[in-house]
C-alpha cells in the first residue's frame, strides 16, 4: 500500500533515513558529514518545511509500517524532481524500488511533465538502478551543503 505522507509521517521517514543512510553512504562519505547531512534534511522542522513548500512525500507501506518512500516536487512547467527515494535494506531486491519509481513516474506524468530529473552521488551504487531505469547523466555538479561539504552529483533526466 502507498499512502502521501503528513507530518504526522515524519517518524516513519526519519526512521527509514537512519537505517538507509549508513549503509548507503558509509564508504562515501564520513560519518560527521552524514550525521551533518540528516539532521540538515531530515529534522522535524526541515521535513516539515518542504512538506508545505512543494515536496510531497509517498510511503510504501506493509504491515509492519513503512518500509520506503519517495519525495517528488513540481520544479517547473515541464519537469518534476524525484528529491529522495529509500527503501529499507532488508525488503531490497524485492522489486520495491521499482515501485517507487514507478510512483515517481505516475506523479511527474500527474504534473504534466516531460521528464523526470534526480540527483544522485557520483559513487552510490543507486546509480546502476537508475541507469536500468531509463536515466541519463545530464550533468556533473558539486554543491556547497554548508560545513564545508559538498553533494558531489550527476543530476540524470529521464524522457517521459
Amino acid at each position: 500500500m502507498i499512502k502521501e505522507a503528513t507530518t504526522l509521517d515524519i517518524p516513519f521517514i526519519q526512521h527509514i533515513v537512519k537505517v538507509t543512510w549508513p549503509i548507503t553512504y558509509g564508504k562515501i562519505l564520513s560519518n560527521v558529514q552524514i550525521n551533518y547531512m540528516l539532521e540538515k534534511i531530515y529534522a522535524n522542522d526541515s521535513l516539515t518545511e518542504q512538506m508545505n513548500n512543494g515536496h510531497h512525500f509517498y510511503l510504501l507501506m506493509e504491515d509492519s509500517g513503512a518500509i520506503g518512500f519517495i519525495d517528488v516536487e513540481k520544479i517547473s512547467k515541464r519537469k518534476t524532481k524525484l528529491h529522495k527515494i529509500y527503501l529499507l535494506p532488508d525488503h531490497q531486491g524485492k522489486n520495491y524500488g521499482k515501485v517507487l519509481m514507478g510512483l515517481a513516474i505516475e506523479k511527474a506524468k500527474e504534473n504534466n511533465s516531460d521528464s523526470l530529473q534526480l540527483n544522485v552521488n557520483r559513487y552510490n551504487l543507486a546509480l546502476s538502478f537508475y541507469l536500468k531505469q531509463g536515466f541519463k547523466i545530464v550533468e556533473e555538479v558539486d554543491i556547497p551543503i554548508g560545513n564545508g561539504y559538498f553533494m558531489n552529483d550527476y543530476i540524470m533526466e529521464k524522457a517521459l
